[in-house]
């Protein structure tokens, strides 16, 4: 991630912005930051996870991917989690529902250049939103998957490893197999 603006935005400022944008950007504390462009594996990953999600969650849930909106309330930031999943009633922040307020689990597929931010001020201002209960980081350079699921006020670590793992989703009642996630995602080749 790159920052695209010296000057601090505000949200509104942020949002007219990106809509128009033909490239998407996050905001954090009124800095927007350009993303950049996903490599085969990555994009492979999460049509994996957008996939086996719709295949295996309840009817009464939604699966979003990238070009939903996260925004976190105080302070305001926005993120584009590579895979978003709500149970029960979408609520969005705004007319257009484009910026949605619940996630109930998020995926983020971790790239050389934002392992750092996703594990740490990112997850940091996601576990502000009361309504998530799991956040998923998976790797594109292993069959591995990390899993943090919410237990009262503390973050409960868990890892799954290899192809023949299930990662399990209790608050979406769901479960995963890491072969599905991984469809074709060769770790052998140069990607």
């Amino acid at each position: 991630m790159s920052s695209v603006a010296e000057k601090r935005l505000t949200p509104e400022e942020y949002l007219r912005r990106e809509r128009a944008a033909e490239t998407k950007s996050e905001y954090y504390d009124g800095i927007v930051y350009a993303l950049t462009g996903s490599s085969r594996r990555h994009n492979l990953i999460v049509t994996g996870l957008v996939g086996e999600l719709k295949a295996r969650l309840p009817h009464r849930c939604e699966v979003y991917p990238s070009d939903m909106r996260v925004r976190i309330l105080k302070p305001t930031r926005f993120f584009y989690p590579d895979v978003t999943v709500v149970c029960g009633e979408p609520r969005f922040a705004y007319d257009e529902q484009d910026v949605l307020l619940n996630p109930l689990v998020i995926f983020e597929v971790l790239s050389e250049s934002t392992t750092a931010f996703d594990r740490g001020r990112k997850f940091l201002s996601y576990q502000s939103i009361e309504s998530l209960q799991e956040y998923v980081l998976v790797s594109q350079d292993d069959y591995l998957v990390e899993h943090y699921r919410r237990d009262t006020d503390q973050w409960v670590y868990t890892v799954e490893r290899g192809l023949d793992a299930v990662l399990q989703l209790p608050s979406a009642e769901c479960e995963l197999p890491l072969r599905e996630i991984y469809y074709r995602v060769n770790l052998e080749s140069a990607e």
